[in-house]
């Protein structure tokens, strides 16, 4: 049995997440922006020789068929054609499942960087990329590493370089499925593309957000609350929800706001990441 080795996956944010048409196969184009965040799951990986891949503390209700880190550890395999390479996953889940802060394409992402090491595959970034894509479009910007202005289905990247933020997160004890949100009748589509040049997070919005606050309203007493303390840069929700985010330019302002948190309301204080942690590996 091989030497475990852990590995973060953290989350991410959308600062802003526009929707701006819809290919002829139904997947939404989009323009967004990804900023990591220094609040992570934690993976680790026990390599083997035995052509077995198992995750030993599988989310209850999670099935193979779903469970991105069993999925990406067997594509890679797959695509690599070291039919016998095995490992035995553990997972340590902190990101909430369904809040739109990326857990799940960030625990496959982090599969796939390790893996690829170890497993001593070491295929290029933009392979790893390609492969991610498969399994999700939230999983190349992962691999990738930087902050990133995205378009497309949200694959294509450019690094942006972001300034120093805190952020109030707060996850409310609902999940939003992404497919429900894009799939609304209601959800706009036509917001005009931008320049990234010309971008600002403060004009930007999440074109999801209507949509995402009339399927759970309690997403929407959470962000007004948000909107409600002072001193923040911006405030949205992420990706399709159901977390909701606050901006500040201060550890300080950020803890004060959460010190002030209601009872009733959950989430955590965390800073902006210049790059994944992975970024070098």
């Amino acid at each position: 049995m091989g030497y475990m080795n852990t590995f973060p996956a953290p989350a991410k944010l959308n600062l802003f997440l526009h929707v701006i048409g819809r290919r002829d196969d139904g997947y939404h184009l989009l323009q967004t922006v990804f900023r990591f965040v220094d609040y992570a799951d934690q993976l680790s990986f026990d390599v083997t020789n035995d052509g077995v891949i198992s995750h030993v503390n599988p989310i209850a209700g999670l099935t193979d068929t779903d469970d991105l880190c069993v999925r990406a550890a067997k594509l890679l395999r797959e695509k690599s054609g070291k039919a016998m390479l095995g490992v035995r996953i553990h997972l340590e889940k902190k990101i909430p499942l369904g809040s739109g802060l990326g857990g799940g394409s960030s625990d496959a992402a982090t599969t796939l960087i390790a893996l690829n090491r170890l497993w001593e595959i070491n295929w290029e970034r933009e392979r790893l990329m390609a492969l991610g894509l498969e399994l999700g479009a939230d999983i190349p910007v992962f691999i990738y590493g930087q902050n990133a202005f995205a378009e497309g289905v949200g694959e294509q990247l450019e690094k942006v370089d972001l300034p120093c933020a805190w952020y109030v997160v707060l996850t409310p004890p609902v999940q939003i499925a992404t497919a429900a949100v894009f799939a609304s009748e209601e959800l706009t589509r036509n917001t005009i593309p931008i320049k990234m040049a010309a971008f600002s997070m403060v004009q930007g919005h999440n074109d999801l957000e209507p949509v995402a606050l009339r399927l759970q309203p309690v997403i929407a007493e959470w962000l007004n609350w948000l909107k409600e303390q002072h001193e923040s840069t911006k405030v949205a929700m992420s990706g399709s929800g159901s977390g909701v985010f606050a901006e500040f330019s201060s550890e300080l302002a950020a803890r004060e706001v959460f010190r002030q948190l209601p009872d009733n309301m959950r989430g955590f204080v965390a800073p902006g990441l210049a790059k994944h942690p992975l970024s070098d590996f």
